[in-house]
């Protein structure tokens, strides 16, 4: 493991939006560890291998470990506030935990990237680890959800980003790494195109044509706004994105969070599914389902690299 005082280079969490995406997520058979190990160690170099020559492709992979696998695969310390995804069962909605070990972010301008890195890490894997869950996503208009609606307008940028995403100095074992919380979301289409155009503005919090915030207490917006003591908005790194097969009627949101400490996007699914104080649970899962529910640390590539090298 690298010195805690050494500096530390991030996996490509904060990367921009992409054309598309595949998101693995796997568990690791026993007697498999060694394998997996050196896949993640590999894993940068095979991005930059299948990418090379395209670089307007985009092509990065971003690789986390589940609490439960840690000591398997890592051993050593543990990140301080790394744990299992937190089932939560609310007077109308539930927040399901499932199986995951290994998260693989694989994100790209072209699809055929993404597939190509997704098949050479599974092929890599081999029989000693199962797909739990395997998405393969796709920016959707202007940056849209399959409801209509622009998704992820506040996301921070920049210095900002660096601060809501990457673990810094408070855990100097694992500076440059991440939390990284995913659900997989499937929404009932047919009903929400019932709702009106200003009902479904009011589930949601923001015009649907101009993306512009209302005020709506309640809403998806307002459940999900957390502040901390002094009122200052605390922020997560999303990087959700629609995926569907319509023949299936599947449509849905892979819905992922990046947080330098896993209690903000925490908090935000227990306001979201067990209400709080002044709001309700969130109306707009009246709409939208999850099917899965995991959480990862996210090591930085350094840590990665080191893990691969026995």
């Amino acid at each position: 493991m690298p010195s805690p005082s050494s500096p530390l280079r991030p996996q490509p969490v904060l990367e921009a939006p992409t054309a598309a995406a595949v998101f693995l997520v796997v568990t690791v058979e026993p007697g498999g560890e060694d394998r997996t190990r050196v896949l993640l160690g590999e894993l940068a170099g095979l991005a930059r291998a299948i990418g090379f020559g395209r670089p307007e492709g985009r092509l990065t992979c971003v690789a986390g470990i589940g609490a439960q696998a840690w000591d398997r695969l890592a051993g050593g310390p543990r990140p301080a506030l790394l744990r299992p995804f937190r089932e939560l069962a609310g007077p109308r909605h539930r927040a399901v935990a499932t199986p995951g070990d290994l998260l693989f972010h694989v994100r790209a301008e072209r699809p055929d990237l993404c597939f190509a890195l997704a098949a050479e890490i599974v092929r890599r894997l081999g029989d000693t680890a199962v797909v739990q869950d395997e998405v393969q996503a796709f920016a959707y208009f202007d940056s849209r959800n399959l409801l209509g609606f622009v998704d992820g307008t506040e996301n921070p940028v920049g210095v900002e980003a660096a601060e809501t995403a990457l673990v810094g100095d408070e855990d100097p074992r694992f500076r440059g790494g991440s939390y990284a919380l995913v659900q997989k979301y499937l929404h009932e289409v047919d009903a929400w195109e019932k709702l009106s155009v200003e009902e479904q503005e009011r589930t949601v919090g923001r015009t649907k044509l101009t993306n512009l915030e209302i005020h709506a207490p309640g809403s998806h917006v307002d459940v999900n706004t957390v502040t901390d003591a002094e009122g200052a908005e605390r922020q997560i790194l999303r990087g959700a994105m629609p995926f569907g097969r319509p023949g299936h009627g599947e449509f849905g949101t892979y819905f992922i969070a990046y947080a330098a400490d896993p209690d903000v996007p925490e908090t935000m699914l227990r306001r979201m599914y067990l209400g709080a104080e002044e709001t309700g649970p969130d109306p707009l899962l009246d709409f939208s389902r999850p099917v899965t529910g995991t959480q990862f640390f996210v090591p930085s590539a350094d840590f990665l690299e080191e893990l691969g090298d026995g």
